[in-house]
């Protein structure tokens, strides 16, 4: 396992033993959580993408705009985010996450010139996000287009794959296929003081049996922290190549067949341990074999009961379980959203866990739309809930759904349309259609914070 050292851009830094902390020039500046006083959520942040010039959604970058609670429930209130929102910094879509009150936003720019640089925003209301003026460049560590969440308060953990090529022997037309083998990095983040607290590298740890059969991982993503069992578990895109379906392309190079329907193993998570990040491993799942590396947002979680909850994002219908007693998949526990909802081909784009058992999904219906429900983890029950904009809505680009006291908030809006934030009460059920929210050709809301 390699140990990797990195470059930062801060106020100032300091190397120490493999560690970049940051410090701030001003001795008196306000330490964590000093910078905005608020005691609890005062503020739900929305964020919508913006397309580029040829209409692509979300490579023109992300608005951010904080609203209050009433504001939110209120259907008179209307929000024109396309342009009145406070501008993320990122040439694409932001990869944002935020404090637990929400008086935090953080972004790891994604592509561009400045791709893989962290920035810190303290939330103020409206359009006031105030930049911390502190960064922190982690390209060197998990590349300019790194996969980054929050995997526990104060604690973003960043991964990339760096894929490999494929390895083989002889000369055509006999070529044999070897293997195709990837690079983990890891980081670490402190997003309090700002500062990478660990990175590691290291080679994806299939066996060689199964490399050799063809299998291998194009990406890693959406990392969670068990913080009890000091374990973090990322989700992974198995795909799988026929070692023995071999041909050529125009340029005689060899070319093996993909071999999706030959694959075998379950779903994978691979686990490190915590701070250290070392001593990975595999774990798979016997009940599903659809990848969980999810697309943009979080789709794994620790229950109130201690457990992982896993959903196989965003092909799938399943919630898988993580025991805490075993660190392993509970083969035991299965949540399938097709048979909860009584419904064909449900596939998950956005799972939060809520709280006591109760999470809240978007999932789509391919052909059909998209659509919301309250999902109770321990009965393995699910409750569809209403919206007006089904036919409309994909969510492929949809990041994260706000959660406070016993409200849940879910913007909704169709590309390029008009919409509404959704406020539901995940303990009665009750759903309000709140805000009103504007639209803009190519563009769309893609979450709370």
């Amino acid at each position: 396992m390699k140990r990797m050292f990195f470059k930062a851009s801060l106020l100032c830094t300091a190397l120490v033993i493999g560690t970049l902390t940051g410090c701030d020039n001003d001795p008196s500046s306000p330490g964590p959580g000093v910078e905005n006083p608020a005691d609890g959520r005062e503020f739900i942040s929305l964020t919508a993408s913006i397309p580029d010039a040829e209409g692509t959604a979300g490579n023109g970058g992300t608005r951010a705009y904080a609203i209050t609670h009433a504001q939110a429930i209120d259907p008179n209130f209307s929000l024109n985010i396309y342009d009145n929102g406070y501008p993320l910094r990122s040439a694409r879509t932001a990869r944002v996450q935020a404090s637990e009150n929400g008086t935090e936003l953080y972004n790891i720019q994604y592509t561009g010139e400045d791709g893989g640089v962290f920035n810190k925003y303290i939330v103020k209301g409206q359009k006031d996000y105030q930049d911390s003026g502190k960064e922190l460049d982690v390209s060197d560590m998990i590349g300019t287009s790194p996969r980054w969440v929050k995997a526990a308060e104060n604690i973003g953990i960043g991964v990339n794959l760096l894929a490999g090529d494929i390895q083989k022997e002889g000369a055509a037309p006999n070529h044999v296929y070897k293997y195709r083998r990837g690079k983990v990095r890891i980081a670490h983040i402190e997003l309090d003081k700002v500062a990478v607290r660990n990175s590691t590298e290291f080679d994806f740890p299939f066996t060689a049996e199964l490399e050799a059969q063809g299998y291998y991982v194009g990406r890693v993503d959406v990392p969670v922290l068990n913080e009890a069992q000091n374990k973090i578990y990322i989700g992974c895109n198995v795909s799988k190549i026929d070692p023995k379906k071999l041909s050529y392309n125009a340029a005689g190079e060899p070319v093996w067949a993909n071999d999706a329907a030959g694959r075998t193993i379950g779903t994978v998570t691979l686990v490190v341990d915590f701070p250290s990040l070392g001593n990975p491993k595999l774990i798979y799942s016997t009940l599903s074999k659809t990848n969980n590396h999810s697309y943009r947002t979080m789709t794994q979680y620790v229950g109130a009961d201690g457990h992982v909850y896993q959903a196989t994002a965003t092909g799938g219908k399943d919630i898988l379980r993580i025991d805490k007693n075993t660190n392993d998949y509970d083969a035991a526990y299965h949540f399938n959203l097709d048979q909860a909802l009584a419904v064909t081909d449900a596939r998950i784009q956005a799972f939060r866990y809520v709280k006591d058992g109760v999470g809240v999904v978007l999932y789509n219906i391919a052909g059909k739309g998209g659509y919301i429900a309250l999902v109770d983890l321990n009965a393995k029950t699910a409750t569809k809930l209403a919206n007006d904009y089904e036919a409309g809505l994909d969510f492929g680009q949809y990041q994260n759904i706000a959660v406070d006291g016993d409200h849940v908030y879910v913007p909704l809006t169709p590309t390029g349309e008009a919409g509404k934030l959704y406020v539901i009460n995940w303990k009665t059920k009750a759903v309000i259609k709140g805000a009103t929210l504007t639209g803009k050709s190519g563009s769309s809301y893609i979450g709370s914070y």
